[in-house]
């Protein structure tokens, strides 16, 4: 049997109806949208997020009222000694820290003055000992405390695994200092030797390798570029 198109659409919407009313008198509308409402989530209240800081401003902090008729503090840097035990000779050490906002940079002259004598004074060593001129800069005398060594030296007469190498001073006093090889420089010890010598940007260190751990150390003192012109307008 071919039912027309019509006569389908119209068995189709009375179905529709017939299942509407049954919907209806099982109340099956009203518990779907009970159910909907029992099992909608609750918003959760916003969440107070920190503002991201980009930079950094100077301000002016909030004084009490206690303290506000007061001049404003000045913070300066204060000297603080350490105390260092040398493990090699049980000698004690005390060393200030410096102020790095007195920094005081070598003229070029005077730069130039400490590294020629520094040169003569390696080209007048016996003995045969590998040796090289270290000039001083400001992160070798402030700050960070690091030496780094001529690089073409380390792979040829240093070891290549970290060690203790000793720096022996002019007057045989000997400073014990940490070699990272990887780095190819000085690190923990430095600071010592740099603070109780009072190097300065500029002067320059000869490095005399007596031994495969054991530099022998001579110091010139950029300062006798000045020493030496005042020297000189006396006599003249």
């Amino acid at each position: 049997m071919v039912v027309s198109k019509k006569n389908y659409e119209d068995l189709r919407k009375q179905r529709l109806e017939e299942n509407k009313k049954r919907m209806e008198e099982l109340h099956l509308p009203q518990l779907t949208q009970a159910l909907k409402t029992a099992h909608s989530p609750t918003p959760s209240p916003m969440k107070r997020t920190k503002p991201r800081v980009i930079g950094t401003e100077m301000v002016e902090v909030r004084r009490s009222s206690r303290v506000a008729h007061l001049p404003a503090p000045v913070y300066k840097e204060l000297v603080v000694y350490e105390r260092v035990e040398s493990p090699r000779n049980g000698r004690r050490y005390n060393y200030s820290r410096r102020d790095l906002g007195n920094r005081v940079y070598a003229s070029d002259e005077a730069r130039d003055y400490a590294i020629d004598k520094a040169e003569e004074l390696e080209a007048k060593l016996e003995g045969g000992h590998p040796s090289f001129v270290k000039p001083m800069l400001q992160s070798h005398t402030t700050g960070g405390f690091w030496l780094g060594l001529p690089t073409h030296f380390c792979r040829k007469s240093l070891r290549r695994t970290d060690c203790t190498v000793t720096l022996i001073d002019e007057e045989g006093e000997e400073f014990p200092t940490v070699y990272l090889a990887h780095k190819g420089g000085l690190s923990g010890g430095w600071r010592g030797f740099s603070i109780h010598h009072q190097l300065v940007d500029g002067d320059a260190l000869v490095f005399q390798l007596i031994q495969p751990t054991v530099f022998k150390v001579y110091i010139i003192r950029c300062k006798g570029y000045d020493e030496e012109g005042e020297k000189d307008d006396l006599e003249a």
